[in-house]
């Protein structure tokens, strides 16, 4: 699918998310030695888990609102609602206030319009896609934000920490570029809205109405078996990889810290840096060449060993204390991202009926906000086991989530034989 062939709204998302994406970038991986500087790490952990819980009530009701009031719209509130919050993260990083409460009020304020904005950004997709082309797009816009994971970490590591609140006010700045963008060329595309008198029934209830309608939706879709496995194999895999924005950085400025790379002694939050950057230029420059290439094999084995890849990448963190051990790591780590790019969006779009496809992404969604509400734990216990101990766990998990996969995609093709064999 050739790009001039996009939908309009394809190509304006392209450009404003990879924009917001480079800013992004340049702040989040910090995060975690911002506040566990400012907070402490084990007070850092329990905030982490709870902004993170908000996150999936937000996700619990983005899909629904996707659905029933518009894809454009709440991409657009999504937008607003995290630059607000980012703002609020730049007036708590100030001299004069110098509040790390308030900043991280500001980022969970942002983290919860994230998830408002992923359901409806990926059912767009899903819209105006060909279900033959889905799994090509999905991984142009990964490989965009991986060119700014290769970007973003490389201006953060130099500007951040100097320049906070300025490089926060740029992420304000980004996100409005996006609203403006979106509002003056895009398109809606969700089915129920543009039938008006399913979106005015809707629109009548209440927001208590609505999550309880939810969680009624979701008690159905999680009867699946299938997809129940998906998301649970999901939920145990993501909390694996968000250690790269969690516990990796802490380990290398502990327990790595200065160190000669390329002739050159360089600082731990600095190698952490490049380690990022390392992770994104991988992805970004072979995206879709991998993906191309893991469509030649069967999707069972493609998740079953990117979750397996995953749990030896991180055993690879926690036994080598040197630059090197830890950019060999993270090469297996991405290498691990990169095989189930693309094909996790196409699984989900074949599941999901047309009219509830943002439910069935927001659904999907709760692998990684789940993931994140675990994953800060690895914090915490790191400081009672130690990190190795932490990464062994870490990289079990991994394996347990590969042999759910393999059992869910037999349960799956079970399933599509049935459905043939009717036909």
């Amino acid at each position: 699918m050739k790009f001039k062939t996009w939908d309009i709204n394809l190509k304006v998302r392209l450009f404003g998310e990879a924009l917001l994406d480079i800013s992004f970038w340049t702040v989040f991986p910090f995060l975690t030695l911002y506040f566990s500087e400012a907070l402490g790490r084990t007070l850092t952990s329990m905030l982490l888990i709870c902004s993170q819980i908000l996150a999936v009530f937000a996700a619990l009701l983005g899909g629904y609102f996707a659905d029933n009031f518009g894809r454009k719209r709440m991409m657009s509130i999504s937008v607003i609602g995290e630059g607000l919050g980012f703002f609020i993260f730049a007036v708590g990083a100030t001299d004069l206030l110098h509040s790390p409460y308030l900043s991280f009020f500001g980022f969970t304020l942002a983290s919860i319009f994230m998830s408002f904005y992923q359901p409806a950004s990926q059912a767009m997709i899903a819209d105006v896609v060909s279900p033959e082309h889905r799994s090509h797009v999905y991984s142009v816009f990964y490989m965009m934000v991986n060119i700014a994971v290769v970007i973003g970490p490389v201006m953060g590591s130099i500007v951040f920490h100097d320049f906070t609140v300025q490089t926060l006010l740029t992420i304000t700045a980004a996100d409005l570029l996006l609203l403006f963008l979106l509002q003056k060329f895009g398109h809606e595309t969700a089915p129920l809205v543009i039938q008006p008198e399913l979106r005015a029934s809707s629109a009548r209830k209440n927001i208590w109405g609505v999550l309880k309608e939810q969680l009624a939706n979701y008690q159905l879709i999680f009867k699946d078996k299938i997809f129940f496995l998906y998301i649970i194999a999901g939920i145990i895999i993501a909390q694996s990889f968000m250690q790269l924005d969690l516990l990796f950085p802490l380990y290398i400025q502990e327990v790595i810290g200065d160190t000669s790379f390329l002739g050159i002694t360089i600082s731990g939050d600095r190698l952490f840096g490049v380690i990022v950057s390392i992770n994104g230029f991988c992805v970004a420059l072979l995206t879709v060449v991998v993906t191309r290439l893991m469509t030649r094999y069967k999707e069972k084995f493609v998740f079953m060993n990117s979750s397996f890849l995953y749990g030896i990448s991180i055993l690879m963190f926690g036994l080598f204390t040197s630059a090197w051990g830890a950019i060999l790591a993270i090469i297996l780590f991405s290498f691990a991202e990169l095989m189930t790019v693309g094909i996790q969006q196409n699984f989900v779009s074949q599941l999901a009926p047309e009219d509830k496809r943002a439910m069935y992404f927001s659904a999907a969604g709760l692998r990684y906000t789940l993931g994140k509400v675990i994953a800060p734990l690895a914090i915490t216990l790191s400081t009672w086991i130690g990190y190795f101990n932490t990464f062994l766990i870490i990289a079990i998990l991994a394996f347990i989530s590969g042999i759910i996969y393999y059992y869910m995609y037999v349960q799956f093709e079970k399933r599509q034989q049935l459905q043939n064999g009717r036909e």
